[in-house]
């Protein structure tokens, strides 16, 4: 596998660059210097609202994009003169000044690790610092985010579908919308339990495993007149006469003919030509494409004993068929539905503003599920004695955490009454990755995230885990947090 290069390095190649952002996030910038808010320290949570693909859990994905891209946030000259062509001609120029100057040193943020199970509402991201700062990362982290995100949980889903053994390949480069959504497809499917990618920047870039197969034109391209300027092969022990394999694919395609009892005419002599020119090429790894022709005529029990891949249009009920007890299928490569998430095309994270000046902040509406949870807050995850996750709950900050082996009184999301639960074991979920614009520590390598995001899901409940249908995860509020959203919201402002 290709060595991961350091972000850093990496960094003038990063999708996201700072005008990678809607409009409004630069003129709610201006409309913050112009009151003289810009300064002010705020903080921002980035999260999901339901699970994907009517599933009950997300995988967390993205981190080490968003921390390449807070390290080189800066705006150059030619960003800045944009801007000053699409706000309004008579703003300030002392506000494109500011802008020269603005970076992220002063920006701390806390995530969850990728490869993390994560669930509706409980933070992906915590994001703090200047007002105008972490407004202007509103766009790019939840671009680098979600769709991350939404392509390890798919990809997940998958894994789960087609067991341990298959090994399964991503294959959608072609079909994903764009380049950088074809990088990110080929990094997250990785992440979430895929075992290569057809797409070798990604296996320069991220060091994801590169793997592939061949194309009917290479078959196709061949009549079965060509003769290879080297048609002798070198025995695989390395000792002995070598083989002309040319010829001695003839003798022993009457003997195959005989035993199927086939003509020698019906096998096409340019496929048996292709096969030929490929083996040459690659005599310890070679693949046989056979279905340029007519895959029908070749059912033969032999071809049990040796690899079989296949990809079309797979997604996930073609898979779970090919998954099933006794197939001979042991590499699957999958396309179009890994990467364009057919049945959910977005995660639909937001990134929400829950602080300022350290006094909460609440979006109040009609819509329960729309309404945010309010303050800097803490996140922990209660575990039973086997390891597996029982709830997630969320608290204010600066509340005690949860204790293993002491009863707590939390308030399921949606639930009418309080549970007392006492879990074995009590996990912190939000880890502080980025302090003051550096970084706190070094950030696991992607395959690091993708061995952790299997063990995950290994500890998850199979009710949770289950395809269809699935008993929803709960997540809880402390009652200190409870009582806030309550005072808050008979209030009727934050």
């Amino acid at each position: 596998m290709a060595a991961e290069q350091d972000p850093e390095a990496l960094e003038a190649l990063a999708a996201a660059r700072p005008l990678l952002t809607d409009l409004y996030q630069a003129t709610m910038a201006l409309g913050y210097w112009r009151a003289g808010r810009a300064r002010e320290q705020a903080e921002f949570e980035l999260f999901f609202r339901g699970c994907p693909f009517g599933g009950a859990f997300a995988l967390a994905a993205g981190l080490r994009d968003c921390v390449r891209f807070l390290r080189a946030f800066r705006l150059r000259d030619a960003d800045v003169q944009f801007l000053a062509s699409v706000l309004p001609p008579d703003t300030d120029p002392a506000f494109f000044e500011y802008l020269r100057a603005v970076d992220c040193s002063d920006v701390t943020v806390r995530a969850l690790p990728e490869g993390s199970l994560a669930f509706p509402g409980v933070p992906l991201l915590q994001v703090g610092g200047p007002l105008l700062v972490v407004q202007l990362l509103e766009t790019p982290l939840l671009c680098l985010v979600s769709y991350a995100s939404l392509i390890a949980t798919n990809a997940a889903r998958l894994r789960l579908i087609a067991g341990p053994k298959k090994r399964l390949l991503e294959m959608g480069l072609r079909r994903a919308q764009g380049p950088d959504g074809g990088l990110t497809a080929s990094t997250y499917s990785y992440l979430g339990g895929f075992d290569g990618s057809s797409n070798v920047l990604a296996g320069q870039l991220r060091g994801v495993p590169v793997a592939g197969t061949l194309a009917h034109s290479f078959i196709t391209s061949f009549l079965g007149t060509e003769v290879p300027p080297d048609p002798m092969l070198a025995p695989a022990a390395g000792q002995g006469p070598r083989v002309d394999l040319a010829a001695r694919v003839e003798a022993w395609l009457d003997r195959v003919c005989a035993h199927l009892g086939r003509g020698v005419q019906e096998p096409h002599r340019g496929e048996r030509a292709a096969f030929v020119a490929y083996a040459l090429a690659f005599p310890r790894a070679f693949q046989g494409l056979l279905d340029t022709y007519s895959v029908q005529r070749f059912q033969m029990p032999w071809l049990e004993s040796i690899s079989i891949a296949v990809s079309n249009n797979i997604g996930e009920e073609e898979l779970a068929r090919l998954a099933q007890e006794g197939s001979e299928v042991n590499v699957i490569g999958i396309g179009t539905s890994v990467v364009t998430c057919p049945r959910q095309p977005s995660l639909g994270c937001v990134y929400k503003l829950v602080s300022v000046g350290g006094q909460p902040r609440m979006k109040l509406t009609e819509d329960p599920e729309k309404q945010t949870l309010p303050g800097s807050k803490a996140a922990f995850r209660l575990l039973r004695a086997d390891g597996s996750p029982l709830l997630d709950v969320l608290q204010l900050a600066e509340e005690q955490p949860p204790q293993a082996g002491r009863e707590l009184r939390v308030w399921p999301r949606g639930a009418q009454e309080a549970w007392t639960v006492k879990p074995a074991r009590v996990e912190p979920l939000l880890r502080l990755w980025v302090q003051r614009g550096q970084l706190c520590e070094p950030l696991p390598s992607l395959a690091e995230s993708r061995a952790f995001a299997q063990l995950s899901l290994s500890h998850l409940s199979p009710d949770h885990k289950r395809l269809e249908q699935p008993a929803p995860y709960p997540v809880a509020l402390s009652d200190k947090l409870r009582a806030l959203v309550a005072s808050l919201l008979a209030g009727g402002s934050s």
